[in-house]
């Protein structure tokens, strides 16, 4: 884990100080699709506001 931090440039004292939560934001692939007219639309049936 110690390279892969030296990788994406953290250095070993950041890295140490890095809670398990900021380790796995920091190394999980990056974004995902973007929620689309029929999710929302889905969503907003099954959530409607008031």
């Amino acid at each position: 884990m110690l390279v892969e931090a030296a990788r994406i440039g953290v250095l070993p004292e950041a890295f140490w100080r890095l809670s398990l939560k900021e380790w796995r934001m920091l190394t999980e692939p990056v974004g995902g699709a973007a929620l689309g007219r029929a999710g929302f639309e889905i969503l907003a049936e099954r959530w409607p506001d008031e």
